[in-house]
């Protein structure tokens, strides 16, 4: 039962996560200029993790313990040429990812991890509804990068939501991945959710070392992905 009810606290703010200043904030670390890119020298491939506040690092003492980051670190110890790029936004939503994505496109993507539909649990938006502005994004992405590698990352949504919609809701990730030869991560919070002592004070955000499990659940799909 203590674990059920972390396990709902977990999701219960994600909305409340998005301020005016984070977005602002988001908006100035990925300007263009500031982005990597395979222009000149750099032959490194681009990773885009588009997300909310997991990917955000929402609450992390420094952006480098967010799970991105992480990810980034074990590709530079195995001396693959990536280079991750972090576009989460604390708050966000799959509608506020579908409008925000054709800005953070503008520059050059080779993988794609979406991680959104946590606050769409939250709120009780209809499935079908985040089923179609993840497929939205998906689509969008692949019509700017029809070469572009997809990974997505699943979600559950709140036991309190109610059974029906919770199955539903966690369907809509292996569905969309199957639809669209996209890897999938089974479910980002497995063995972080509900784990008091791997989430912040607030019960909500993964702590530091919480990051470093959802860094491995990641990397379990990723590392087959960027040696093919």
């Amino acid at each position: 039962m203590k674990k059920l009810l972390l396990f709902s606290c977990l999701f219960s703010l994600f909305a409340a996560c998005g301020t005016n200043s984070d977005k602002q904030d988001a908006r100035k670390t990925l300007e263009p200029s500031s982005l990597p890119t395979n222009e000149g020298k750099s032959t490194k491939k681009i990773i885009l993790f588009f997300g909310n506040s997991l990917a955000a690092g929402y609450g992390l003492d420094e952006p480098s313990q967010a799970f991105p980051a992480l990810v980034q670190r074990r590709i530079d110890s195995m001396g693959l040429p990536y280079a991750v790029v972090n576009a989460g936004l604390s708050g966000e939503t799959s509608a506020g990812g579908d409008g925000r994505i054709e800005w953070v496109l503008r520059q050059p993507v080779d993988v794609f991890v979406l991680e959104l539909g946590a606050n769409d649990g939250l709120r009780g938006i209809p499935v079908e509804e985040t089923r179609k502005n993840l497929q939205s994004i998906i689509d969008k992405v692949r019509l700017r990068y029809p070469n572009v590698k997809l990974v997505m990352a699943g979600m559950q949504a709140p036991p309190n939501m109610g059974k029906d919609f919770t199955d539903r809701f966690k369907e809509i990730y292996p569905d969309l991945a199957m639809k669209n030869t996209m890897v999938l991560v089974p479910f980002l919070l497995e063995g972080v959710a509900g784990e008091s002592e791997l989430n912040q004070s607030d019960g909500i955000h993964p702590t530091a070392e919480g990051h470093r499990i959802l860094m491995e659940n990641v990397w379990k799909v990723m590392r087959v992905l960027l040696k093919s």
